[in-house]
Order: C-alpha cells, then structure tokens, then sequence
C-alpha cells in the first residue's frame, strides 16, 4: 500500500527475506537469541492439546492480573498487528489520525477499512517529541506509539494522558515499552484516561513473531466492540500458552533484565554512531527503545554497501515523516555491533566515491 510515496507495508523483515536470509539482522526489532529455551519448553508442552480448540480464559486471567486489571478489560491479539485491524473495523469513527514517524500498520489497516486517514507529523527539528497542540481538537481516533517505531522516542505519558478527549479514542501502541527499564512512561493498567486503549506484543522481547501473540488493554465496552470483530479461537493453544509464561514473575524479571542490557548495548552503539559525525551522520536523541534512528548523506547507498557487507538495515523511507537519509538500526550485542560499525564506515565510504 502506497500513499504519498510511502509503502506502509513495508517492515523490517523484507530485509532478511530469500537472498537476506544470511546478512547480520539490523532490520528487525525482534531481540536476538531469543525465545529462551524455558520458553520453547513451555510452547512445546502445549502440543499435546492440539486437539482441543483454543481456550483464552486462563491466559487472559494472567494478563490482566500482570496489569491489576480485571479480565474484561484485555482482548488476547494474533499479535499487535491483529489489533489494529480489529480497531479499524470495529470503532465508529469519523476523523482518525495518526501520529508519525510511526509504525505504518495502523493507518494501512484504517484505510483498508476505508478511512480518510489524518496525519500528525513531528518534526526531526524538534527531536520527533509529541507536540499536542497539533493534533486536531475533533480527532475522534488518535494513535501513537511509545516508544515511537521507528524513532525510539518515549514521550512522557502524562503527555499522551493530555490527548485524551470525551467522545475520542486515544490508541497507545506500548509494543516495545517493555524494553524500557521500568517501563517508564506505560500507560497499560491505567483506567482513568478516558478513552485510552494500549496495546502490547509479546513477540518482540521474547522473540515470537512467528507465534503472533498480543493483547489489548481497554474498557470492557471497547474489549466487547473488539471481541465482535474478531473471528473464533483467533489465538492458538500455544500462543496462549506462551503469553501466560511470558507474564510470570520469573518472565517479567528476565524481561527487566533484557531491558537494562539492552539500554546498554544500545548506549554501546550510539556512541559508536557518534563518531560518524564528520561524515554528516545524526542520531535521533535520546533513543529509548531496542532500536534507534539515524539520519545520514547517501543513505540509500550506505544501505546497499552494508548488505554487500553482510549487513542488514531498516530503510526509512517508507515511514511517513521521514525520507531516503534514513535508516533504523536495531541494536544487538557489543561483538555485533563492532562488527557493523566497521562495515558502516567501509560501507559510508563506497557510498562517497
């Protein structure tokens, strides 16, 4: 799908895919050597009920109790991506707007859905924060992402809070927000934002893209009006099955561990970034995510440099906001992240000649 040039359905994974099968994953903000073998175990145990159709009472009990909410108020998703197809559908909704940089899903599953969709830009000039005044005071939907896919901005939740409206949906997209430490900024288990619906992934941190397991925290109403859209048994037996380990207490202190090593891999790399300065690179700061953005000269070329060089990057053009000088880079471990470094200055070379 393309609006204004951009290929909302574009992600990361078309990086890796047939001949990039091989390169060093850059692209993809999914955490490597993950899903934990205690995981796999979990998953693998679930098999033996295959027979029986997919029951979600349980793992929805677990994932409200994981937030201090009652079950009525979580949707268990195919994955986020499930999510924003059922808020297209479902909610009745006349001026939907999306804020951007962002992940592109929403508004594509909007306007599949047929919705004239309204775009927020923020600008790189002011860091990519959110600007509230410049969301449309009759915005009956709005959407943002904390962090910010692909900019690794987290905006202050009390910000987000401030969008909220009587008569307005204000959807949070928190699928990285636990690889913030201390899942600073979440908003998921507040009940006193009118309007508020938050959604989370699972497949991201513990490494279940190919699972397709997410949740929506909101009003049971909003649960109930979700719930419709969706077809039977959307969840399988083991993406249940995962979810309910992944919200255990040993999954949530492993999760907060993840988060601290990854802040630190990631300041790993943004100091190595730094030192393309010369050569006109710019880092989008301060990037809280498992991922950060980049804005360079030639970086189209870069691009085509590092996958000769075994490397794969997030283009960032298809992201409305933002243009060919971008790239995304999820961060990985300081032995990767060395390696890439120097193929990028091989690779900001060639691309200067």
């Amino acid at each position: 799908m393309r609006t204004d040039g951009h290929d909302l359905r574009h992600h990361g994974d078309a990086e890796v895919r047939d001949e990039g099968a091989a390169l060093v994953d850059l692209a993809v903000n999914v955490r490597a050597d993950t899903p934990p073998s205690w995981l796999r175990e979990r998953i693998a145990e679930s098999l033996t009920g295959l027979a029986a159709y997919p029951d979600g009472r349980e793992t929805r009990a677990a994932v409200a109790a994981r937030h201090g909410l009652p079950p009525e108020r979580v949707l268990l998703t195919a994955g986020a991506a499930e999510a924003f197809v059922l808020l297209a559908r479902a909610l009745k909704v006349v001026r939907p707007v999306v804020v951007h940089p962002q992940f592109t899903e929403p508004e594509a599953a909007l306007r599949d859905a047929g919705h004239a969709v309204d775009r927020v830009l923020l600008r790189a000039a002011d860091g990519f924060q959110l600007d509230v005044s410049a969301v449309p005071e009759d915005a009956d939907l709005v959407v943002i992402g904390n962090p910010t896919n692909p900019t690794s901005v987290l905006h202050p939740a009390d910000d987000i809070a401030r969008l909220a409206r009587p008569g307005r949906t204000l959807v949070v997209d928190e699928a990285f927000l636990d690889a913030v430490p201390g899942e600073r900024e979440a908003l998921a288990g507040r009940t006193d934002v009118p309007g508020l619906v938050v959604l989370r992934s699972l497949t991201k941190t513990w490494g279940l893209a190919g699972l397709r397991i997410g949740y929506v925290l909101a009003a049971p109403e909003t649960i109930a009006d979700l719930e419709r859209a969706q077809p039977l048994w959307p969840v399988s037996t083991p993406a249940l099955a995962a979810a309910r380990a992944c919200v255990e207490p040993r999954a949530l202190a492993e999760a907060a561990h993840a988060a601290h090593r990854v802040a630190q891999d990631r300041a790993h790399l943004v100091a190595g970034l730094r030192e393309f300065a010369p050569d006109g690179l710019t880092v989008v700061e301060p990037a809280e995510g498992p991922f950060v953005l980049v804005r360079l000269p030639k970086a189209a070329a870069v691009r085509r440099h590092l996958r000769d060089l075994g490397f794969a990057v997030r283009r960032g053009d298809t992201f409305p906001g933002l243009g060919e000088e971008w790239l995304r880079l999820a961060v990985r471990d300081r032995v990767t992240v060395n390696g890439f470094l120097q193929a990028l200055d091989q690779a900001v070379t060639l691309a200067g000649r």
